[in-house]
Formats: C-alpha cells, structure tokens, sequence
C-alpha cells in the first residue's frame, strides 16, 4: 500500500486536521493487485519474479502446490507446497485453488484462500505461473484485480542456452521444455502487457512501470470517491 502524503500548505505548515484531510489520508487505500508473470520456461519469470519480490514491500508471493517432487536445494513452503496426488485431487475437488494444471506429468496450483486474504487487506500478490494458470485466473473470482505480463525470450537459441546453463534438467526434458514453449508464446497476446527480456535490469524496470501505473488506477482506489465529495463540499461551503 503506498504511503500517505503529508498534509503541508505552501508555507510548510501542517494542514487542518479537517473533513478534507481526512478523507485525503483515506484516498491512497487501494484493492491489492493479482499481478501475473508468464513465460516459456527458461525466459526469466522466475528470475523477474525474486527481484520484484526483494524490492517491493507491497508485494506477497503465492506459493504454488505441486506433486512434482523437491528439487535440491528447495523447502517446502518455500519454494512450493509438495503434496501427494491423492492430497492434491482432493483439494481441486473441495475447490481450493484458483488454477491448476498438469506439466510434465505434474501438478501445480495455486491455493485460493491466502490469496483472496492478502488481496482484502490491500497486499499485492505475485503469480509466476503459464499460460494455462494466467487463463484460469484471468476467468476466476478474483479476475477484476489481475493485471498480467507475458516475458518473451530475444530469441529461441537464447531460450535454449539459457535451458542448458541451468544443468538442472537432462536433455530430453529440455527437449520437453522447448516443444511446449513454441505453445506458450502463442498465447501472449492474452495478456495485458508483453515483455522481451534481451536485458533483465530493462525488463524489470518495465515491469516497475507497469505496477507503479497499475497502482494509481482509479478503479483500484475506492478512498478516491470519498475525498472528491470532501473537496465538493469544501466548495458548497466557501461560496456560502
């Protein structure tokens, strides 16, 4: 949640604690963001996704569930929630996620009820999700706080060097993973902004300045209204 401007006249002093100033600490309460990162696999969602997250207070990660088992190196909680199928099936069936989906002979989802709290107390919620997860949020509950961010690669060889250098996966799965990314571009213009990350410091900028705008729209803002009516009446009550 941004912060509230001070109330200053031209002369520094602080203004009256009155109706208007009131209504004006009121103004900057906004709705929390469901904002969406996507990309092939190996385009630096992810990458993006940490930065954002380290710099942004704003800003709470939606840890996915999944069946795929830990990599090394990840906590669960942390990374994801690891279940069991059996665990996981029962959860889509008492509808308790917002999206899911089948990858590489996996599960992964999102939980639905840390999300829809963080987003009623005004917190902002990252998704670094494919394009299948960004339908189904884009068509969920929640569809009128999502803004999202499709990340494509400079190029396809980029793409798979980028796959390699990880040396994380073996080559058929990076085979796999370069098949289904020709399928994930062909979705970018399903969303509201499109990136190409030739350079991750330019493309996190740019994903900065979509937020900051993001933010200040108006219908994110509801304490607009009531600070307007404020100043309305400031107006009746100087021409009396």
């Amino acid at each position: 949640m941004t912060g509230t401007a001070d109330m200053t006249d031209t002369k520094g002093a602080r203004a009256p604690d009155g109706p208007v100033a009131q209504a004006r600490r009121g103004a900057d309460a906004r709705r929390g963001l469901l904002f969406i990162l996507s990309s092939p696999s190996g385009a630096g969602k992810s990458t993006l996704s940490r930065r954002i997250l380290a710099n942004d207070g704003a800003f709470e990660f939606s840890i996915s569930a999944t069946t795929r088992p830990p990599r090394p190196g990840e906590e669960d909680g942390r990374e994801y929630h690891f279940l069991d199928r059996a665990r996981f099936e029962a959860m889509i069936a008492a509808g308790e996620f917002l999206e899911h989906a089948e990858v590489f002979g996996n599960l992964y989802g999102t939980p639905r009820a840390p999300v829809e709290a963080a987003l009623a107390a005004g917190r902002d919620v990252i998704f670094d999700v494919d394009w299948q997860g960004g339908q189904q949020l884009r068509n969920s509950v929640l569809k009128e706080a999502v803004v999202s961010v499709f990340i494509l690669p400079p190029s396809i060889a980029e793409l798979e060097r980028r796959l390699r250098a990880r040396g994380q996966d073996s080559a058929e799965v990076i085979g796999g993973r370069m098949a289904r990314a020709m399928d994930e571009i062909s979705h970018w213009d399903a969303y509201d902004y499109v990136l190409i990350n030739d350079d991750l410091d330019r493309c996190e900028a740019e994903i900065r300045g979509i937020l900051a705008a993001e933010r200040l729209a108006r219908a994110r803002r509801p304490g607009l209204v009531g600070f307007v009516q404020a100043l309305n009446r400031e107006f009746q009550e100087r021409m009396r």
